[in-house]
């Protein structure tokens, strides 16, 4: 465990000697303050609609963090010939899966908690109330989600050659399950078989990364904090993704030839 906190730790304070993450805070927040002092006669649909926005732009903000940095850890560990030194220290192929993991699900969680604490502040500031159970609920499903995509782009990073190409796939993949997933199984009973039997297949194997997207009405209109056993249930689910994403890059990498052309 050492080992992989040690990764993990270098893996955050590259993230953090990059520019990436500042030039999309500081993007969302100019956004984000520009939406919070429009008052548009203080009508609430309004305001509701320009929290949504900045939603958007968190989401999106911290997918593009989350796939960018796990994409780029083992092809830059390859590129820059330190996966050599590293593996002969000596450590497992495993331990690098799993610490470069950690340290990009624990950068992209720390972006997330800056993200909605930002958000959290302007929202107070405007309507004079911080309901912040919502908030916690809203950034914990958040994150946990990101867990899964974060894995997924380090599945992508030992089958695809180049970072751009894995993040290009993985950002379709991820926006197809957050615009489609939960409509699988409706179109499916519109199919004939068996069609309607793979596509059921389908909903039922992907992860299904919409429900913290879902989760958004939380903020968006105020509703009651969702039940903690839904909580610790979706929280196990994504678990169980994460874990089998990871196993599956680690049978890849396992058997990947290091060399670099």
């Amino acid at each position: 465990m050492n080992t992989i906190f040690a990764l993990a730790g270098v893996v955050i304070k590259d993230l953090y000697r990059r520019k990436d993450f500042y030039v999309l805070f500081v993007l969302t927040a100019l956004l984000t303050l520009l939406a919070g002092s429009t008052t548009f006669f203080e009508d609430k649909r309004i305001s509701g609609y320009l929290k949504e926005l900045c939603l958007a732009l968190i989401w999106l903000a911290t997918l593009v963090i989350a796939l960018t940095t796990a994409a780029r850890q083992i092809p830059a560990e390859r590129e820059s010939r330190t996966i050599f030194p590293l593996l002969a220290k000596p450590v497992t192929r495993w331990q690098v899966v799993v610490g470069k993991f950690l340290g990009s699900w624990l950068a992209v969680g720390v972006a997330v908690i800056t993200f909605y604490l930002f958000l959290g502040a302007v929202t107070a500031a405007r309507d004079h109330s911080w309901p912040v159970a919502q908030y916690f609920q809203a950034a914990w499903l958040h994150w946990m989600m990101l867990g899964v995509v974060v894995a997924m782009a380090m599945l992508g990073s030992v089958l695809f050659s180049a970072p751009s190409v894995n993040v290009t796939i993985s950002f379709i993949v991820v926006g197809g399950i957050l615009m489609v997933g939960q409509h699988l199984h409706k179109v499916a009973l519109r199919l004939t078989e068996p069609a309607q039997t793979l596509l059921t297949l389908l909903y039922f194997c992907i992860p299904h990364l919409e429900w913290a997207f879902n989760y958004r009405d939380l903020l968006l209109f105020e509703q009651p904090l969702i039940s903690w056993g839904v909580m610790a249930g979706a929280t196990g689910y994504w678990i169980a993704y994460m874990f089998a994403f990871l196993i599956a890059a680690w049978l890849v990498f396992r058997r990947k030839s290091l060399s670099v052309g």
